[in-house]
């Protein structure tokens, strides 16, 4: 038996020699680029989701302008209604939107205050999302968790209120 070493592998001529060199390192082909923009939509393409949620939209309220909530047997008694007495915050929702859709401000206010406030901020919401599409920006809504805690406060406040002798006013 040799007891001699093996010889020292060379490295080939073209291999650098020395550390790594400092920097940021080549992006691995086989990776997506977490920094990468996306492409721009090409066209009207990108209007297809703005336009199809307002299409959405308009026929859910085209529905319940037609087909009158105030009348029995055409739409599903609230659960909570039902078993407890009790208003939820929805309770009043399809009356005040079909108010709405006729154009009667006041009696869909009297029906459901609140959700004639989430009419208003969805219609700000889309027209922000539309604009931000035609400038070819994205709509990020990355509100922290105090604003999620803040609407559960408000919704949980609005349903106390409305079922106290004192909040008549806001009952449907």
């Amino acid at each position: 038996m040799d007891a001699s070493p093996l010889p020292a592998a060379t490295p080939p001529p073209d291999a650098p020699t020395g550390p790594a060199p400092a920097g940021p390192r080549p992006p691995d082909p086989h990776l997506p680029d977490p920094y990468a923009q996306r492409r721009p939509e090409p066209g009207m393409r990108r209007f297809a989701a703005p336009a199809g949620t307002l299409l959405a939209v308009v026929g859910a309220f085209g529905y319940v302008a037609a087909v009158d909530p105030g009348e029995p047997g055409h739409y599903p008694v609230c659960p909570l209604f039902r078993l407890t007495g009790l208003l939820c915050p929805g309770c009043g929702g399809l009356r005040s939107a079909h108010a709405f859709a006729h154009g009667d401000f006041v009696t869909a206010l009297g029906d459901n205050a609140l959700a004639v406030t989430g009419y208003v901020l969805f219609a700000a919401l889309w027209s922000l999302w539309l604009v931000r599409t035609a400038r070819r920006r994205p709509l990020r809504l990355g509100l922290p968790p105090r604003w999620y805690w803040g609407t559960g406060a408000v919704l949980l406040a609005f349903s106390v209120v409305r079922n106290l002798p004192i909040g008549a006013a806001l009952a449907p």
